[in-house]
């Protein structure tokens, strides 16, 4: 019994050596947890909102996750809109201005938002993770230019220390390293070895779970690189606790409210 009140005994010097102790397992147990992005936004919801919506933004705010993925294009007159497809309705976004683009509504009522519009929310609640993807285009000088003014945009925000990029674009991936080195980024296209994304000078992987169901030494191998693993997009919780035992450190998905805390 006299063990149990025995830290009542101890000096200020030894309650503090035990605290920090105690904070740092607790620090490597939270960071050793897989975490939750949500994919375009947490749109998948009752009734259910549009991706890439601010609505979609501000769900995944209130959830208290890591981050929250969405998508840039640049329209014709060089606006960096929100959008996954290439198409808003019938028109091709880099091939339309965005005055005409933005007449057409999200399926929510909202606006077609701007990068601007996005950051603006997401700047609101500093401990969500803004996760940006910049499209690939045709173009490799479009595509450079889709990133220094993205970059140029997340800087003039003040959110560079919330913010981290992924692309389909190995250029894209490349680019953003070239302008800003500080800024994380991870490719998504999947055919790349942990090895070679190092050797690309990129920060990670993030790639569909079949390919790291196809590669699982993958996973640790990266780790051993220093090197973020993602995965997207897992919808399933069976897959996601299999990759989860595999040691992935996120997970990108439409239903972060039901894999939150599992």
């Amino acid at each position: 019994m006299d063990n149990l009140f025995s830290f009542k005994f101890l000096n200020a010097q030894q309650v503090k050596k035990i605290f920090c102790s105690l904070t740092f397992v607790t620090a490597m147990f939270i960071n050793a947890q897989t975490q939750i992005i949500a994919h375009r936004g947490f749109w998948n919801t009752q009734p259910k909102t549009s991706e890439n919506s601010i609505k979609a933004l501000e769900n995944a705010q209130r959830l208290k996750i890591y981050g929250s993925e969405f998508d840039v294009r640049m329209t014709k007159d060089g606006i960096l809109v929100i959008n996954h497809d290439e198409h808003h309705g019938k028109m091709t976004i880099e091939e339309t201005d965005f005055r005409d683009l933005r007449k057409l509504k999200l399926s929510n009522g909202e606006k077609l938002p701007t990068l601007k519009d996005y950051l603006r929310q997401g700047k609101k609640d500093p401990s969500l993770m803004m996760i940006i993807e910049i499209k690939p285009v045709k173009s490799q000088e479009k595509e450079n230019e889709i990133v220094a003014k993205t970059i140029r945009m997340v800087q003039g925000m003040k959110l560079d220390s919330q913010s981290e990029f992924i692309s389909f674009s190995l250029n894209v991936c490349k680019e953003i390293k070239k302008v800003e080195p500080k800024f994380k980024v991870q490719y998504l296209n999947g055919e790349l070895s942990p090895d070679q994304i190092k050797n690309e000078g990129l920060d990670g992987l993030d790639y569909h779970y079949s390919v790291f169901l196809k590669n699982p030494a993958w996973i640790q191998e990266a780790k051993a690189l220093g090197l973020i693993t993602n995965s997207w997009t897992v919808n399933d919780v069976k897959i996601y606790n299999e990759l989860k035992s595999l040691g992935i450190a996120f997970i990108t998905t439409n239903i972060p409210d039901q894999l939150k805390g599992k």
